[in-house]
């Protein structure tokens, strides 16, 4: 069991040397996009919740 371990272990630091990983450029500039995304997804949403609530109230007085 330990062995199979230890074999784990040595295997996932392999992996983990051949990641490509972001710079912090990338990083941050990813970020923003998603910032970005979350807040004009999350305008829609509520302008379609006003207009719906309206709506609904309309129709059931």
């Amino acid at each position: 069991m330990i062995a199979k371990t230890k074999d784990f272990l040595t295997e996932v630091k392999a992996e983990l040397g051949k990641v490509t990983w972001p710079t912090r450029k990338e990083t941050i500039s990813t970020t923003w996009v998603v910032v970005a995304i979350v807040i004009i997804i999350s305008i829609y949403l509520g302008i379609c919740d006003l207009i719906l609530a309206k709506l609904m109230r309309l129709i059931l007085g």
